[in-house]
């Protein structure tokens, strides 16, 4: 994980030693566990071990129960753990008494995502979002943090600092947040007017969303090899949260049919909300875009978890409603599927090898591009229009006639209103 200057300032990269706990009221929570260990070990850390505790209710002082935490400052001890990473968001309160009881640095799923983030963000955008996540996740917990506040603020709010310190560090904290959102909004204005130039081309714009690690980057790269733009690929790894920062390629599929496709940062269970609020500036654009393509890793058992989990998100950044597509990829390692009855289109593929990929760009067109295939006989001394189907229409026989230049074509359904006289029924 990570550690962090005054300043948000990575130091350096440290690998941890540690123990999970995940607190278990009414609903289970294998799977959320099993995607915390992925979390941490995405981070750096040896998992050592993983604690789970049913309770009727969350112990206001301790998450867990008392006696719980006995066991685990045991545990810790035995094992040689130097972290203990809750599953559960954790109050400054919680963090400073666990750390007192156990010893130890005391984390929570928040902190994990955030050090992941911090660690993957790449470009100037993606790193002043996490940043201000980061900051709206101190304010609340200034009087709490022991460890866990020192090794994320380099000393900010450390233990027993005084109301002056305090107070210091809320007005610092306070000042840099201004600052960031300032920054943010003038990035938000660029892209508007980027957007809105794009608009101004007529190009229409397909997103990429789904769950981290879902194969949304490698379905990008396929169809950017299948259209002859290989060199344009985006990084692909087989990890959580492999890319933060929002990816643009333009996607040329012929002569006449183009579209701008948008890669955006996989979602996850338990994804912080001020992440999702310092998001909302990138992920908008999926607000925008014509078409969305939920892309789904068919292979994985629990996918419906991980489709309602990408659906909620989606509907928080206002995009619910917008025309999708279900992409199930892995469809090379999956076994056997549940299709929920979501009332939306499916296709089922394989980025990686690249099954039925071709079909999903037929089936992509022809939700993104209003045209109509048609036959036309052109006269001779109308030379001007066979020039411009030509060049703006998907021309793809060409035969002469003795009265004019016949052509099978696919064009706009404007273009056919307007050249329909000349259709050859």
């Amino acid at each position: 994980m990570l550690r962090f200057t005054d300043d948000n300032k990575v130091i350096d990269s440290e690998s941890y030693r540690a123990i999970l706990v995940g607190l278990q009221l009414s609903v289970d929570i294998s799977y959320s566990m099993e995607e915390l260990k992925g979390l941490a070990e995405a981070d750096n850390v040896d998992v050592l071990g993983v604690v789970v505790q049913a309770l009727d209710k969350p112990n206001t002082a301790t998450l867990i129960g008392s006696g719980k935490v006995v066991e685990l400052a045991e545990m810790v001890s035995n094992m040689e753990a130097d972290t203990v990473i809750f599953n559960d968001e954790l109050t400054g309160m919680q963090l400073r008494n666990l750390e007192d009881a156990i010893g130890v640095r005391v984390i929570d799923r928040t902190i994990l995502i955030l050090d992941i983030f911090a660690s993957r963000a790449d470009s100037s955008e993606g790193k002043l979002q996490v940043e201000l996540a980061q900051l709206q996740y101190r304010m609340p917990r200034l009087t709490g943090f022991g460890k866990s506040l020192s090794r994320l603020g380099g000393g900010i709010g450390t233990r027993g600092p005084g109301e002056k310190k305090l107070e210091t560090d809320r007005r610092h904290i306070e000042g840099r947040m201004d600052e960031i959102r300032s920054e943010l909004a003038k990035m938000k204005k660029t892209r508007k007017v980027q957007r809105a130039k794009r608009e101004k081309s007529d190009i229409p714009v397909v997103a990429l969303v789904g769950y981290t690690n879902s194969g949304k980057s490698a379905l990008m790269n396929k169809l950017l090899e299948l259209t002859d733009k290989a060199e344009k690929s985006v990084t692909e790894k087989d990890m959580l949260f492999a890319t933060l920062d929002t990816q643009q390629r333009n996607v040329k599929l012929d002569s006449n049919h183009e579209f701008i496709l948008i890669d955006t940062v996989g979602f996850v269970s338990g994804l912080p909300h001020g992440l999702i609020e310092a998001f909302k500036a990138t992920l908008e654009e999926v607000r925008y875009a014509d078409l969305l393509l939920h892309v789904v890793d068919a292979s994985f058992e629990g996918s419906s978890f991980q489709i309602d989990v990408t659906n909620k998100v989606i509907g928080e950044i206002g995009a619910g409603n917008k025309e999708k597509l279900m992409v199930f990829n892995k469809m090379d390692i999956a076994d056997s599927i549940q299709i929920p009855e979501s009332g939306e289109d499916n296709i089922f593929i394989s980025a990686k090898t690249g099954e039925n990929v071709e079909n999903l760009i037929e089936i992509v067109k022809g939700k993104i591009f209003d045209t109509v295939k048609t036959k036309l006989l052109i006269p001779y001394d109308r030379g001007e229009i066979t020039s411009y189907l030509c060049d703006k229409a998907n021309v793809t026989t060409t035969e002469y006639k003795e009265n004019g230049t016949e052509m099978e074509v696919e064009l706009s359904s404007a273009d056919y209103q307007r050249l329909k006289k000349y259709e050859v029924i």
